[in-house]
């Protein structure tokens, strides 16, 4: 059951990646999160109503409220970075979300294994490599790879925070909607301060009336993909839970290459491998 609950995360966070990345393209990314978000807080909040999650309510929600500050933050850092791609460099990067954790850990006097140090090693190298040239001489921009260890780190921190927000499933869902909450609140008060400037919330032509059900797929996938997480850590190891869940990348790479018919050189395939692998290492370290 851990694995198949944990490998149902990957597939979910993988297509929501790819979604969301592809939807930037066309759209906004504040206005892709907060659409797809606003989306996810609605069913959530019909989840909370129908399982009585209001009784968790607590100080543990603060915690939840937090991770909605960074999330926005976060999605917005990683849809830009997706959108500028490729993805198969930008999604294997975005996994070095797990170092917070373990600096979490370190911070209270843990200690790395052999395994965790060398995931370091190797996901540093990872990075390195991945900001390679592409096929025709143009390098990834630099750009793009800041705005994904941007992304890493509000992960690794959402994720902390959440862990931190509930102590049961019934619980997950309140902080979760709590969190959707305020993911919207935040990414609408930045998507109006934005149009204040001179910038756009909607491309030529209106709402993309035709995007939304994929808008709403994003959102909708990433809530899954949270519950599915969960329950497949409660139902075996984290380590096997955290592992499993870690390849979502290769979803998003697949579903790049197989769509958008991404190419990279091999030295770029090479950096993205060596950062997943990276990833895995310190996962299971």
């Amino acid at each position: 059951m851990t694995a198949f609950f944990a490998l149902t995360t990957s597939l979910l966070w993988g297509l929501a990646d790819f979604g969301g990345g592809l939807l930037t393209r066309r759209t906004p990314a504040l206005t892709v999160v907060v659409v797809s978000q606003a989306v996810a807080a609605a069913v959530l909040g019909a989840i909370v109503l129908a399982t009585g999650g209001w009784a968790e309510a607590g100080p543990r929600l603060w915690f939840a409220f937090a991770a909605g500050l960074v999330g926005p933050v976060a999605l917005l850092s990683f849809y830009q970075a997706l959108a500028l791609g490729p993805m198969g460099v930008v999604s294997p990067l975005a996994t070095l979300s797990v170092a917070v954790p373990l600096g979490v850990g370190l911070a209270l006097g843990e200690r790395p294994g052999l395994l965790q140090v060398a995931g370091i090693a190797v996901a540093v190298t990872g990075v390195v490599l991945a900001g390679g040239p592409q096929r025709g001489g143009a390098a990834v921009q630099r750009r793009a790879v800041l705005l994904t260890l941007v992304a890493a780190l509000g992960f690794g921190t959402v994720f902390a925070l959440i862990t931190e927000a509930s102590e049961n499933v019934t619980g997950l869902f309140l902080a979760l909607f709590v969190q959707r909450l305020t993911n919207v609140a935040v990414g609408g008060a930045a998507l109006a301060v934005s149009v204040r400037r001179g910038g756009t919330a909607l491309p030529e032509g209106g709402f993309p009336w035709a995007s939304l059900p994929a808008l709403a797929f994003v959102g909708l996938a990433d809530v899954a993909a949270n519950g599915t997480y969960a329950v497949a850590a409660r139902s075996g190891p984290v380590t096997v839970a955290a592992v499993l869940a870690s390849l979502y990348p290769v979803v998003t790479a697949l579903a790049a290459r197989g769509f958008l018919s991404e190419r990279l050189r091999a030295v770029q395939a090479a950096g993205a491998g060596l950062a997943l692998l990276g990833t895995l290492l310190l996962a299971t370290g």
